[in-house]
């Protein structure tokens, strides 16, 4: 039997007595690179902050490697929406990925030498080093994200879960972000996304959860990439997607978006 990184069962949530997602019920693989997609206000981003217990649930319950929240939430690095950063905070490059070293029990711990080199080693990753002592408002968008990454791998996390990371970066970004998912992945990590172009996801992801409100599939992309879920979730927007319904057909997708500064 394949392990479960994460369950939700019945899931609903709730704004001014509105499902925002209704009912959502599904099992995500272990090991996996998973893309979250869906139109414009389908409840992507809603859907993580109920696993990371940042919304309440109206009903429903989420476990996450077969526990709740609280008992894994050290196994868990969450990577939020660059525009929801006050971007502006006196901090330097190397401050906000040391963040990534302390957790809820040790809110007050000393940076060890230890700490730093962890910290310098993920700013490798993401091509950062040199930017340790830049101040983070002096970033390009696609270095702050970056920067947000290089803090989530010194969690050392064994779920990563990240909301829309390829919105709005450089060529350098996207494809930075795609390597390390990758060796996640290698390393046994799950990767959990939130995307929105549905042209890259068929490239990006293994497992695709397609999401508008409620579930309309979760499962391998062979399954999931076929005209009749898509249009279940997308309706008539599905046809002004870069004619992604022709694309479907010719099973034809183009490897990269173009890119956006």
């Amino acid at each position: 039997m394949e392990e479960i990184a994460l369950e939700t069962h019945n899931l609903t949530v709730s704004y001014n007595r509105k499902p925002v997602l209704w009912n959502v019920d599904f099992k995500l693989p272990k090991g996996q690179i998973i893309g979250i997609i869906g139109p414009n206000g389908s409840g992507k981003t809603t859907l993580l902050k109920s696993i990371m217990g940042l919304t309440p649930l109206s009903s429903g319950y989420v476990e996450i490697f077969g526990q709740k929240l609280n008992d894994v939430r050290h196994r868990i690095s969450y990577v939020p929406q660059r525009e929801s950063v006050d971007w502006d905070f006196p901090a330097s490059v190397m401050d906000v990925v040391l963040m990534g070293r302390y957790s809820p029990k040790n809110l007050f711990k000393r940076i060890k030498k230890v700490d730093k080199d962890i910290a310098a080693e993920a700013l490798e990753k993401v091509n950062l080093l040199e930017f340790s002592n830049r101040q983070i408002s002096q970033l390009s968008g696609g270095q702050q994200q970056r920067v947000f990454i290089a803090r989530s791998l010194t969690q050392n996390a064994d779920l990563f879960i990240m909301d829309e990371p390829f919105v709005g970066v450089d060529a350098a970004t996207e494809q930075a972000i795609l390597t390390l998912m990758q060796e996640m992945k290698s390393k046994g990590k799950t990767v959990i996304v939130v995307h929105h172009d549905l042209q890259t996801a068929k490239d990006y992801f293994d497992w695709i959860v397609l999401l508008n409100t409620r579930l309309v599939a979760s499962g391998p992309k062979s399954e999931i990439f076929n005209e009749e879920l898509l249009q279940e979730a997308y309706g008539g927007k599905l046809n002004v997607l870069s004619k992604v319904g022709e694309l479907v057909k010719e099973h034809d997708f183009p490897i990269r978006e173009k890119k956006r500064k």
